[in-house]
């Protein structure tokens, strides 16, 4: 994780954490239908990463849903970033190293691939994409791992730049946020990998310390860069797929960021804020401070996701960092459809929408 949120959590580990937390595992567990899964990271160190299944047949939510469907047994140590790619979730453990690869419509465990070195040291796996039949995992050793979705092991490493972080498929091109969050000097690239050969072929200066990518239906990619926290500020960049080139730079803070409907859905710096901004992906300018419209109260917006087909944006509030999260469910004009609790999990990070 990058450093200050390194500290952040020691911080709160250290101050209000004594032991891992335990959740009484359900003796039924209900039968995935169309609902959300959401991964909720846990707290740095503690090994309480959880998985939620919420059922909109009847409203419940079920966690941990993963520790129900494999005997008690927890994901780990810091569940970073997961899809659902083939009928399978790809759960990134970060502290843990490792890619947990489940079924989908049960959460069963399938084949936990190991993200060690040779010698043991963990590499630190940080966020997953998928392209055709295969998953692509940045680490923070500063490698992409490439790993073939029918035999589910790593057809190879591509070595990018430092600490890498989100990544995004915009063609047959793989663009990956280098942000050197670990160095005493950060790093302000974006790898581009051919999709074809499998080779990084490029590297674009952006800004400081960048983070987030995400494309758009037009052959774009938005970067979000935190800057250092003190002389070099953050940023937002769209590179143009085409050309690789830098065609707008702005000076905002964003921290997650979706594309949809021609327009940008953020959230508001690296350790988030209670809005959702929305933006023109032309000249950045804010289209609405808050896209939540109702009323409805989000103390820290930390994970963010769209469902293309229905426009309904998904919020996680991850409170206080040590209070269970909360998961809202808002319409595509910005109203509150439903909400639901997922403790004892913490940190709500991912949430991804499964129809069955």
């Amino acid at each position: 994780m990058k450093t200050n949120k390194l500290l952040l959590f020691a911080l709160i580990v250290a101050t209000s954490v004594t032991s891992c937390q335990k959740d009484d595992t359900p003796t039924d567990i209900p039968r995935v239908t169309t609902g959300l899964y959401v991964l909720n990271e846990g707290l740095y160190n503690s090994n309480n990463t959880t998985l939620t299944y919420y059922a909109l047949s009847n409203n419940n939510a079920t966690t941990d849903f993963y520790a129900a469907a494999n005997g008690g047994t927890g994901l780990g140590d810091t569940g970073n970033d997961m899809i659902l790619y083939g009928g399978k979730l790809y759960i990134v453990m970060n502290v843990s190293s490792y890619l947990e690869v489940a079924n989908a419509a049960t959460a069963k465990s399938i084949k936990k691939i190991d993200f060690k070195t040779g010698s043991g040291a963990a590499r630190q796996p940080r966020y997953v994409v998928a392209y055709k039949d295969k998953v692509f995992v940045s680490s923070y050793d500063g490698t992409v791992a490439v790993i073939d979705t029918a035999t589910l092991s790593i057809d190879k490493f591509i070595t990018v730049g430092p600490n890498p972080e989100q990544m995004a498929v915009s063609g047959d091109k793989l663009y990956v946020a280098n942000s050197g969050g670990l160095n005493p000097v950060m790093d302000s690239t974006v790898s581009v990998i051919n999709l074809t050969s499998l080779t990084e072929v490029q590297k674009i200066k952006v800004g400081v310390n960048p983070g987030s990518v995400a494309a758009d239906n037009a052959g774009n990619i938005y970067v979000g860069c935190t800057g250092d926290y003190g002389a070099a500020g953050p940023k937002l960049v769209k590179i143009n797929t085409a050309t690789n080139a830098v065609v707008k730079s702005a000076d905002t803070a964003v921290g997650k960021i979706r594309f949809y409907n021609g327009m940008l859905y953020t959230t508001g710096g690296y350790l988030g804020v209670r809005y959702i901004r929305t933006l023109n992906t032309t000249d950045f300018a804010q289209t609405s401070p808050n896209f939540i419209t109702d009323g409805t109260t989000i103390q820290l917006a930390y994970g963010l996701n769209i469902d293309e087909t229905t426009g309904d944006v998904f919020v996680g509030d991850a409170k206080n960092y040590t209070t269970a999260g909360v998961v809202y469910c808002f319409d595509k004009n910005g109203k509150k459809k439903y909400s639901f609790s997922v403790s004892p999990g913490l940190n709500p990070n991912t949430i991804l929408t499964i129809k069955q």
